[in-house]
């Protein structure tokens, strides 16, 4: 193990203020403190006296989300407290050491909770040497991931409230609670998927030998933890209880999935404090959504309105 300034010069980015910049459809990506997005929070006019980081390097948030890593493709600026990491001279990495580096920054995220920042500190965090790097890390294929930003077609449909409807959730979902094993009994072997609470990795934390319990081609969704997260199970699982099934009386596929989930992740914001939303509170809630002529929500507008965004070719 060595310090990370054995590997890269580390200084800070641009520091500017997304405030006093002009946001633009084509120009310099803006690299902020998120944990989203590859880091990219805006894309802004080019500045004639503001130089922009170089492509290849690393960019490392310092504060708010803190050690968020990410390997930059294009040229970029950065708001504050940003640190921007590039090879010594004699060291070249390649796609997949770069992208190893930034895993192992964020291993040690757990060193910055409560609200303590990395300012002083990332430079003697300790990482891999590159000797020390896996050898599976060079095997991996990182181009497959070329063309994931695309969409599915390149067309434009605007999203139309005027033609929308609210409907209840049990007019649209059979909903049942979360079944399965324990957390504490999985021991990690197994091949069926066990879906917990969880706001990452499609509430996936774990595999279960028990035979799966809930159908796929379903949605779970939080009443508990992270309360209204949802995420499209498309092959039969496991849960726990703090996740609700939500089985479809329409037909159903990943891109109406998609659509659905955004709506349903927007009511997070009711259950603050602790609140859980539970199982009548649930289905007496209500959800807008697009309809047809005849008033039924419109399940192919959905579709096409996934299939037109950005990432949706590989869905």
């Amino acid at each position: 193990m060595v310090t990370l300034e054995k590997i890269f010069d580390i200084q800070y980015g641009n520091s500017l203020n997304l405030n006093q910049l002009k946001q633009v459809e084509d120009g310099v990506n803006f690299v902020s403190r998120t944990a989203k997005n590859n880091g990219v929070s805006a894309i802004v006019k080019q500045l004639e006296n503001e130089k922009s980081m170089p492509i290849g390097s690393i960019t490392v948030s310092l504060g708010g989300s803190v050690l968020e890593a990410f390997v930059q493709d294009k040229p970029y600026y950065t708001g504050y407290h940003i640190y921007c990491l590039t090879e010594k001279e004699g060291i070249k990495l390649t796609a997949q050491q770069k992208l190893y580096y930034c895993m192992s920054i964020r291993a040690n995220k757990y060193r910055y909770s409560y609200g303590r920042q990395a300012n002083r500190t990332l430079r003697n965090l300790l990482v891999p040497s590159v000797d020390e790097i896996p050898k599976w890390v060079e095997g991996y294929d990182v181009s497959r991931f070329d063309d994931a930003f695309l969409p599915h077609f390149n067309k434009k449909i605007d999203l139309n409230f005027q033609h929308w409807k609210e409907f209840k959730y049990d007019e649209l979902f059979d909903i049942e609670r979360g079944r399965g094993p324990r957390r504490k009994d999985l021991d990690g072997s197994g091949n069926t998927p066990f879906v917990s609470s969880s706001d990452t990795n499609n509430g996936l934390t774990a595999v279960t030998t028990m035979s799966p319990i809930h159908k796929g081609n379903a949605i779970g969704v939080n009443r508990n933890g992270s309360v209204a997260e949802a995420f499209y199970q498309k092959v039969a699982f496991c849960s726990t209880e703090d996740v609700h099934i939500f089985y479809p009386k329409f037909e159903l596929n990943e891109y109406v999935a998609m659509f659905l989930n955004t709506l349903i992740k927007k009511e997070a914001y009711r259950y603050n404090y602790g609140r859980k939303w539970g199982m009548a509170r649930m289905r007496a809630s209500t959800i807008k959504l697009p309809v047809d002529i005849e008033g039924n929500i419109d399940l192919k507008y959905m579709e096409n309105y996934i299939k037109t965004l950005p990432f949706s070719s590989s869905i």
